[in-house]
């Protein structure tokens, strides 16, 4: 232990010796964090009248990000003002100081020193008001019950008062922000039970007041306490090898495991948002919710009846609107009155009309010099053919309709071959559509079917018995498919493959569920992408055909069987449908079937998601004793002995797990 400490004084003394309050590479960083002198009134005071906080350090500071970081309980309806002035922190409330009530001032990792930006660590003061401090605090975490994504910055507060409708009325009584870990900690608790919510809280009022405000809450309730344990402090030589590992007495605060699951409400008043003619042959009207009752359209300056196709979005939301006459294509200006359905200031939907003038990006005259300019360079092109004596043609042909075929040509035996096409068809030829599979060398005809894909105007879907190893040729003939505009496709012709069976992996997954809901299972990728969705029947789910490489299982309860995941909405108590997250990745090899016994509820939800698949990682700032110890090691030379002794001074692990 002496021997420790002579070693970090003559560290110390060297650090300082060599510290340059600039760049890195004019030497060292001090490392020695702020410290707390002093306080006025000091920290942990009681009967506490004043709203003036002066906190003084031993040396020159800094706040960053107050607004955000810093947090004071119980909340204040006006901003207090933060200010630093050389070594001090000055706090001015300016509410009105309640009653018998602990005041805490979370700053976070905010305070770091003015010249390194070494930061002081986490730092609360606090105050009383009363007689006696509060000294309990309750911790956890939230996430977004959608993917279980750490969610941060999102204010956490606490309601004695256990009324659903205090979340709606009441301000909350002590509040924390979270990290970028979705952690928070509210201090200055009080013996009392408790609930606690999570809120973006947009206006600033401190309870939920808006729909678009995230939002997250728990019935359960709890009653802060305290219990001795111990935790391993962990020493280290350097970055590899561990110097001693100590067994710590500490005082833990209950609950530290809240968990938050939180959710935006869907959007369900409804009102027009905007419009847009992008493209002169459609035009599209965006509406903030979906309904089943399309709008009316009436022409003012065109006869709209007939000459309008409507494609709907699968939430009913945005709808494009055709035009089948080519002559209002030409038009730069249609003027339609819009009558739909709109939420009033009740919360009802009521007829609402609108006269709306739909203006096209390129006006008529701009488009019809592009068409001149390139047919003038087609026939530059065709005089060319004919004094070289190759084949041209005298008439520009018209653009043929160019459906989008579907790009990837080796499928599963389960896949569906999908097309989709530019503009709405007005008529599409099955005979014109051949499939052939290649037999022992010869080409026989294969049995499809062609049909418009369910709830979409423009995709088409060929479903053929794809037979496992076959080849397949996909030939198209000319005038196949026709759009509203009389433009007809060009022949096309593809191979299609499909993979053998030793090609792929299945996946056979057995759920225990505590869930009465359909259990819908996503095969995901490393992306977080859905590579593949079903659905469990008696707690069993396969998945066939899965092109090897490493994969996740999620999946939700189902509880209004539409197969869609949705969120919550507080007015009636409803959670968002619950996620789950298997917690170990799946690896998939060519002809193996994996089976997988997954009990959702086995593990606690901060443990599910992998963290392979978490996008929203924490801060991780680097220390000031690490840069330093990489400065060093860019100068070896010259720090040889001092790097020597660095490496052999044992260091703190300070990460948090």
């Amino acid at each position: 232990m002496k021997k420790t400490c002579l070693l970090l004084l003559i560290f110390t003394t060297l650090i300082y010796g060599c510290a340059n309050m600039g760049s890195p590479e004019g030497g060292l960083y001090d490392e020695t964090p702020p410290r707390v002198l002093s306080a006025s009134p000091a920290d942990k005071s009681t009967n506490v009248k004043s709203k003036h906080v002066a906190i003084h350090f031993d040396e020159y500071i800094t706040v960053e990000n107050a607004t955000e970081k810093v947090v004071i309980s119980p909340p204040q309806n006006e901003m207090p003002e933060i200010k630093t002035s050389g070594k001090d922190i000055v706090i001015e409330l300016k509410d009105t100081l309640k009653e018998d009530i602990t005041y805490t001032i979370d700053f976070s990792d905010a305070i770091v020193d003015f010249h390194e930006g070494n930061p002081m660590g986490n730092y609360t003061y606090s105050f009383s008001t009363g007689e006696k401090i509060d000294t309990f605090e309750v911790s956890g975490y939230v996430v977004d019950a959608m993917n279980f994504e750490p969610v941060k910055g999102i204010l956490v507060g606490l309601y004695s008062d256990l009324s659903d409708s205090a979340f709606t009325t009441k301000p909350m009584e002590r509040v924390s922000r979270t990290d970028g870990n979705g952690h928070f900690v509210i201090k200055g608790v009080g013996n009392g039970t408790y609930r606690a919510y999570a809120l973006q809280d947009v206006d600033g009022d401190y309870r939920f007041s808006q729909k678009g405000e995230m939002l997250a809450f728990d019935h359960h309730t709890f009653s802060p306490s305290t219990t001795p344990a111990t935790r391993q402090d962990t020493l280290w030589r350097d970055s590899l090898h561990i110097e001693s590992i100590n067994i710590v007495p500490y005082t833990r605060f209950i609950p530290d495991d809240i968990t938050l699951l939180a959710f935006t409400e869907a959007q369900t008043d409804r009102h027009l948002i905007k419009t847009d003619r992008t493209s002169e042959d459609h035009f599209t009207l965006y509406f903030s919710y979906g309904s089943d009752t399309l709008p009316t359209i009436k022409g003012l300056n065109f006869d709209a009846t007939d000459n309008l196709i409507c494609e709907v979005s699968e939430r009913k939301d945005t709808l494009t609107y055709w035009l089948r006459d080519t002559a209002l294509i030409n038009r730069d200006s249609l003027l339609i009155e819009l009558q739909y359905l709109e939420t009033d200031t009740l919360g009802m939907l009521v007829g609402k009309t609108d006269t709306l003038e739909l203006i096209p990006k390129l006006p008529f005259e701009r488009r019809q010099k592009l068409l001149d300019a390139e047919h003038e360079q087609w026939e530059k092109l065709q005089e060319k053919r004919k004094k070289r004596g190759e084949p041209y043609d005298s008439i520009m042909p018209p653009k043929p309709l160019e459906p989008k075929y579907q790009a990837q040509t080796k499928l599963t035996p389960d896949a569906i071959y999908t097309i989709e096409m530019p503009v709405p068809l007005d008529a599409y030829s099955v005979d014109s559509i051949h499939l052939y599979a290649e037999v022992d060398s010869t080409w026989y005809r294969a049995p499809f079917e062609f049909r418009q894909k369910k709830g979409s105007l423009r995709q088409y879907e060929l479903i053929a018995e794809w037979r496992e190893g076959t080849k397949y040729s996909l030939e198209i003939d000319t005038l196949a498919f026709r759009d509203i505009y009389g433009r007809v496709s060009a022949p096309y012709k593809t191979g299609i493959e499909i993979g053998g069976a030793d090609s792929y992996s299945s996946l056979l997954i057995n759920i225990s569920s505590e869930d009465s809901a359909d259990i819908i299972i996503e095969l995901i990728g490393k992306a977080d992408n859905i590579v593949r969705s079903v659905t469990t029947e008696n707690g069993h789910a396969d998945i066939y055909y899965i092109t090897p490489g490493i994969y996740y299982l999620k999946a939700f309860a189902d509880a209004n069987g539409n197969g869609l995941w949705d969120t919550g909405l507080y007015s009636e108590d409803r959670q968002a449908e619950r996620i789950y997250y298997y917690n170990k990745e799946i690896e998939c090899k060519e002809k193996w079937d994996v089976t997988i016994d997954w009990n959702l509820n086995a593990v606690p939800v901060m443990k599910q998601k992998p963290s392979e698949l978490i996008k929203q990682k924490g801060e991780e700032t680097k220390s000031i004793r690490h840069r330093n110890y990489d400065y060093m090691m860019k100068h070896k030379e010259q720090y040889a002995p001092l790097l020597q002794q660095y490496r052999d001074m044992p260091q703190k692990n300070n990460q948090s797990h």
